[in-house]
């Protein structure tokens, strides 16, 4: 471990911080004058690296570990303060409950990815220092390395060294499934009640995650299940599948397998259980509908006015869009560098196309009287309300000659929620915040919008305005940490570009989904070098 800050004199510092300003570089050797037993050598070589270089990351997470204690957290009871009914157990003894958090931006991965590196490091220092040192000197791979911390990381650190030393003088030698059963054994036998201990301990940690799929338009769905249980959710799945199979349905297993794990989820088709509603968004930029250049920035800041609804509408139409039986559809209009400009129910979008252009009132579109009571309908109710097949069919079937009196009007019908002086945002503001943000937009966090909050960026109590272009969607931990962990700093633009500084100094920002980081723009021309003036021959 390295000395302590205390004992750091200003030289060391200083040389410490110009090093770390130096270029990343790698030692090569030219790759292609090697002799195979050469190119072997130094692929060994380059595994020894790898194992230092995991050493070096644990000491250097646990030197940041100590600088956060957790004695700064909100305690337990007061504001702020952990909930037993949601909160995990502390990932390291002692440490602020937010380090993991301030890491996983520091390294640019997710907080679970974070998390374990910073459990694997403590596993290391406390139960496993044997285990550290081979890995530091080269001597130990970081694969077999991490067997070991999988299997004893839960276990008193006594015993996990006891188990340490049985294994380490071989475990080099052992393939990584050999040195797991070996660890397993020899926990087990100076400790049966261990293995009950690790899967309770999985079991509270265990989640329920959706990742990306290497497949477009496709993801995955991960459940953390004890092993019995995920083995006789798979046993019914394979049953039922193959049931199906036998019975003439010409589709694959594994395709069969994939509708039935939806359906049971979806509860298609179950008696006396709650309809599944669907919530459908439909984003278009303006340029489209106006079938202009999709180039950034160039219809950006023109009003919404009722043509663009009608021409949104209409194409919706043609396409057989309509409101799902206890679901709603969610119009969001954006310009062309994704910026969002504003959101709307479709039954809202149809009133409003209705209604047309109020400078130009037409004598048979709907009063002003049918139109405030629609708003305040709209207010009072969740956006994501039933769409009224009567009011779509009035509104398809208005006369051209509606559209003419402000076709080529730029008066806005539909814009960004005003902000409010109450502290709750509005419907309308939850709406469109949730519709631009989708997921909590702290960086490395893709927790969905459902879940989250409407944060203030600059806190109310401090001036801040309840207001579209001061909210954002942060999951309840994530707003638990801007609200009480020290040292961190949020920024947002009005266009909700959010920067997030950590304590440590490490910055990170985030664009609302779909929206474009600005076009790069050419370096300016260099000048022309002065004319150079040929010299004069002497005069002979």
């Amino acid at each position: 471990m390295s000395a302590s800050a205390e004992h750091v004199s200003p030289i060391e510092r200083a040389l410490a911080g110009w090093l770390i300003e130096q270029p990343v570089s790698i030692k090569r050797l030219p790759v292609g004058v090697l002799s195979d037993a050469q190119a072997a050598a130094e692929l060994a070589r380059v595994q020894a690296r790898k194992a230092m270089d995991a050493a070096y990351e644990a000491e250097l997470v646990l030197r940041l570990a100590t600088t956060r204690p957790a004695d700064l957290d909100p305690p337990p009871g007061a504001p702020g303060g952990r909930s037993r009914s949601w909160a995990p157990d502390p990932e390291l003894p002692g440490v602020s409950e937010f380090f993991t958090a301030e890491l996983a931006v520091i390294l640019n991965v997710g907080r679970p990815t974070a998390s374990t590196l910073a459990k694997r490091a403590w596993t290391y220092q406390e139960s496993l220092p044997a285990t550290w040192a081979a890995l530091a000197a080269g001597d130990l791979d970081e694969r077999r390395a991490m067997v070991l911390v999988d299997v004893l990381q839960w276990t008193n650190p006594a015993l996990a060294r006891q188990v340490e030393a049985r294994l380490l003088p071989r475990a080099a030698e052992w393939t990584l499934r050999t040195l797991r059963k070996r660890a397993v054994e020899a926990l087990l036998e100076l400790d049966p009640d261990a293995a009950q201990r690790k899967e309770d301990d999985a079991t509270r940690t265990a989640d329920v995650r959706v990742v990306p799929s290497a497949q477009d338009g496709m993801a995955l769905m991960i459940a953390e299940l004890p092993a019995e249980v995920a083995a006789a959710c798979m046993s019914v799945l394979d049953s039922v599948a193959r049931l199906a199979k036998d019975a003439g349905d010409p589709r694959p297993v594994s395709q069969l397998r994939t509708e039935l794990y939806a359906a049971v989820f979806l509860r298609a088709g179950e008696p006396g259980r709650p309809a599944v509603t669907a919530h459908l968004q439909i984003i278009a930029t303006l340029s489209a509908l106006l079938g202009r250049s999709t180039e950034p920035g160039e219809v950006d800041g023109q009003p919404i006015t009722a043509a663009h609804l009608r021409e949104l509408l209409a194409q919706l139409d043609a396409l057989g869009i309509r409101v799902p039986d206890g679901g709603s559809v969610t119009l969001a209009v954006t310009d062309d560098d994704g910026t969002l400009r504003a959101t709307t129910p479709l039954d809202q979008a149809r009133r409003l196309a209705k209604r047309g252009c109020p400078d130009h009132p037409a004598t048979d579109l709907a009063t002003d009287e049918d139109i405030d009571t629609a708003d305040d309908a709209d207010t009072a109710h969740d956006a994501d309300t039933a769409h009224d097949a009567d009011t779509a069919d009035d509104a398809d079937t208005a006369d051209d000659t509606d559209t003419a009196h402000d076709a080529d009007c730029d008066r806005p019908v539909l814009d960004r929620p005003e902000p409010t002086d109450r502290y709750t945002p509005t419907r309308p503001q939850q709406r469109f915040v949730r519709t631009r943000d989708r997921t909590c937009r702290f960086p490395t966090c893709g927790q969905r919008a459902g879940w989250a909050d409407a944060d203030h960026v600059i806190p109310h109590a401090s001036g801040g305005r309840t207001d579209c272009a001061n909210l954002c969607c942060l999951c309840r931990s994530h707003h638990r940490l801007k609200t009480f962990a020290r040292g961190w700093r949020f920024q947002m633009t009005p266009d909700g570009v959010l920067t997030v500084t950590t304590p440590s100094g490490i910055t990170r920002t985030t664009r609302a989904p779909g929206m474009r980081p600005p076009p790069e723009r050419d370096p300016p021309p260099k000048p022309d070098p002065p004319p150079t003036t040929a010299p004069q021959p002497p005069p002979f």
